[in-house]
């Protein structure tokens, strides 16, 4: 491999924090490479002295490249929607307001009161659309912190991404991804915000810094060499970095050092190592990411992990030390047959994952995932924020199932409620915008037909989803409201998909197996 090192042929460093599509000028004198919004050009006689025109003294390399400079306007809908008449979970000090007002403009909540509050209040905005929500429950959108909603690849952006959808669909209306391909996640998450896609808002922490063997190790031996990282996933629009199984201590510091000279969060994975874990606890990391190996946990644990302010993303879904909680759900319900999960995800990735269940014991989850939630438990009555993170094994109901586990080790509903909502908001930092319905925030929220506050599992029965001031209907994902959109198909709703190579599936009665019968 080529290295610093490396003597056989000339090498030299010829960019301070890297880039992407390196290509060569014409006459290969120039070399020029993108990182984030700039654009780098390197004239090689001024990295090699030994090249014609090269300076007695070689410059300094460059750090500033040039400005690409394009600006696009925020998706902002027009109009005020009115929602009367219904129970509202605010997630603002544990109020719920019964027979309750949320008045949406374009954007923003502008008022969330009683019917007589609002009365008294006279509030007035410009011919509203007045959606009757007599008997259902409001709550603000989900927020799950570890999704990974398709963003793992390479390539031409898709006009629409059926995760997105499908994450939607479900209520989660704010997702952050701390393991993606960079230049697809952000510009994905820049497409949503300027309202080229639909889809929950999106964020991540672009590529991982990972500090094991593989194809994308990123070596951290200074804290010079984590500055250097976290400036180029910044750069991209990054505000969060991902530490993966860095495996000195003095390494992980170095990633939180540069972290806070750059004004950045750090979330962690300690490969489910628990000295890692704990180490990170005390260090000053944001959170951690996934559940502490084991369990339950004692009272040393949780007193020390109380003293600090790291929250814990436990993604039960995929528990550490046990059986992965989905599988609890896959065995006792047909998630194949699972609406509006079918609208939005491909009925073969669907069928194969659902169709063949792993059954287990029921012990197998008491000692599981349930053990661990009751540990879970425990560390929010001790202070500690517990998250939503349902790490993109099932979008949409993966979040669901997430939010139910949650509730399985102890916590009452609207505990549980408050991992999938304001937690998650407090841990992104942005608990001011987002998380709680209130005057000011931005107008994400859920309409339910039931009331999780009397059974979680009512958290699925969703029938609007609102997002940046935009209105679904939930079973579809048509825009309704002040706009009337029918979404268009997916690929795999196009005629023949479901029966075509790689898509091949379980068909309805209507149409013929492919075997004929």
């Amino acid at each position: 491999d080529l290295s610093a090192d490396t003597k056989a042929i000339p090498v030299t460093q010829v960019s301070r924090d890297a880039g992407y599509n390196l290509h060569w000028s014409a006459d290969s004198k120039k070399l020029h490479y993108t990182l984030g919004d700039e654009y780098f050009t390197i004239d090689l006689n001024e990295r090699f002295a030994f090249l014609p025109g090269a300076p007695d003294t070689l410059p300094p390399i460059d750090s500033a490249g040039l400005k690409i400079g394009l600006t696009l306007k925020t998706d902002v809908p027009e109009g005020a929607i009115v929602f009367e008449n219904a129970r509202v979970i605010t997630m603002e000090n544990d109020r719920v307001i019964e027979n309750g007002v949320v008045v949406v403009e374009r954007n923003k909540i502008v008022f969330v009161g009683s019917q007589t509050e609002y009365q008294a209040a006279k509030f007035k905005v410009n011919n509203p659309k007045i959606i009757d929500c007599a008997g259902k429950t409001i709550m603000p959108g989900m927020i799950d912190v570890h999704a990974h909603p398709g963003n793992f690849r390479f390539g031409l952006n898709p006009q629409k991404q059926w995760e997105y959808y499908a994450q939607l669909a479900y209520g989660v209306t704010t997702q952050h991804d701390p393991s993606v391909n960079s230049e697809m996640a952000f510009s994905n998450a820049e497409m949503l915000k300027a309202g080229r896609m639909v889809g929950p808002r999106l964020y991540s922490t672009g590529t991982i810094l990972y500090g094991a063997d593989g194809d994308f190790k990123a070596p951290i031996n200074s804290l010079d060499d984590a500055r250097s990282a976290l400036r180029r996933t910044k750069a991209w629009g990054a505000f969060s970095v991902k530490s993966y199984n860095q495996p000195r201590r003095e390494q992980r510091q170095q990633v939180i050092a540069a972290a806070r000279e750059l004004g950045m969060l750090v979330v962690p994975e300690g490969g489910s190592f628990f000295h890692h874990n704990l180490t990170q606890v005390v260090d000053g990391h944001t959170g951690v990411e996934h559940n502490l190996p084991v369990a339950p946990l004692y009272n040393d644990v949780i007193s020390l992990w109380s003293k600090t302010n790291a929250h814990n993303t436990p993604t039960l879904i995929v528990n550490y030390g046990g059986l992965n909680g989905e599988y609890e759900f896959y065995q006792k319900s047909e998630v194949w047959k699972k609406k509006p999960l079918l609208n939005f995800t491909p009925k073969h990735i669907l069928d194969e994952r659902s169709r063949h269940r792993t059954m287990a014991p029921e012990e197998e989850y008491q000692n599981g995932h349930i053990l661990v939630s009751q540990s879970c438990k425990k560390l929010q009555d001790a202070g500690v924020n517990i998250n939503l993170g349902a790490h993109g094994q099932l979008n949409g109901l993966g979040a669901h199932w997430e939010l139910w586990m949650l509730q399985q080790g102890g916590m009452s509903n609207l505990q549980a409620l408050k991992c999938a909502t304001i937690n998650g908001a407090k841990y992104l930092g942005m608990d001011k915008e987002i998380g709680s319905l209130a005057p000011g925030k931005l107008a994400d929220l859920i309409v339910l037909d039931k009331n999780p506050l009397d059974d979680i599992h009512n958290s699925e029965s969703i029938r609007y989803v609102m997002v940046n001031g935009r209105l679904y209907e939930a079973e579809t994902l048509n825009e309704i409201g002040n706009y009337d959109r029918k979404r268009s198909k997916f690929w795999f709703e196009q005629p023949g998909s479901q029966t075509s190579g790689a898509g091949m599936t379980h068909t309805c009665q209507e149409q013929k197996c492919v075997c004929g019968h």
